[in-house]
């Protein structure tokens, strides 16, 4: 039986690079479907729900950031991967596009066989994160893990994937400190290159949606979620 093929779409406005990646990607085995902006891609997304989705950021009209931000507040796609593309400097794109939801970020120009790396990394970890479990329970923060919801106390919080998937990682083994190398690797892997504030900034959001008590930080070591 034939395995089946990642879906891959590409999201940019400008046609050399649709081709050249369209090409590369396919010749390295992915099926692989291209827009040239957010509304097409978010279409397209909720129709055929791609394993990774790679994004410019600074497409005309709705920018990659807010078609990310949009994406993530559709449930079906919750499990679908989107790594940004982008010219721009680090500390405005990177930030604003975890914030937004964003599993990696790639700066042009691009080296392909960077790119070819990250891919396979992105899409083996997604692979990995399969949980038996369907609910979470830590203080009064209720987890369902087959909805990607999460309750406080009575009431339905929204959360963005990494987000999720860090609360996730945290509250499965409520009480053990967790060091940020650990974080980092199981979030959003070795492979994935981010920068130092990335941890600070979605422990921060998740503080401030949960309560600031919920998470913990043990300086010089790490963070741990109290029970």
């Amino acid at each position: 039986m034939e395995e089946e093929k990642s879906l891959i779409l590409i999201a940019d406005d400008e046609e050399d690079i649709l081709e050249f990646l369209s090409y590369n990607l396919t010749q390295e085995g992915y099926e692989v479907a291209s827009v040239q902006n957010g509304a097409d891609a978010i279409a397209f997304a909720v129709e055929h729900i791609p394993d990774l989705i790679i994004m410019d950021v600074s497409m005309q009209g709705k920018d990659g950031i807010e078609t990310c931000a949009e994406m993530r507040r559709i449930p079906k796609l919750n499990d679908t991967l989107i790594a940004f593309l982008t010219a721009r400097s680090e500390n405005y794109s990177e930030i604003a596009g975890l914030e937004a939801g964003a599993d990696d970020y790639i700066v042009k120009p691009i080296k392909i066989r960077v790119l070819k790396k990250r891919i396979k990394a992105l899409l083996k970890r997604k692979n990995k994160n399969a949980v038996t479990q369907s609910l979470l329970t830590v203080s009064d923060i209720k987890i369902d893990l087959e909805q990607f919801l999460v309750y406080k106390g009575e009431e339905e919080i929204q959360l963005p994937k990494k987000e999720f998937e860090l609360l996730v990682f945290m509250a499965q083994k409520a009480g053990r400190v967790f060091t940020r190398k650990e974080i980092y690797s199981a979030i959003w892997g070795s492979d994935v290159i981010v920068g130092e504030r990335t941890i600070d900034v979605h422990i921060k959001r998740l503080r401030n949606k949960l309560g600031a008590k919920l998470i913990k930080t043990i300086k010089g070591v790490g963070y741990k979620i109290e029970n």
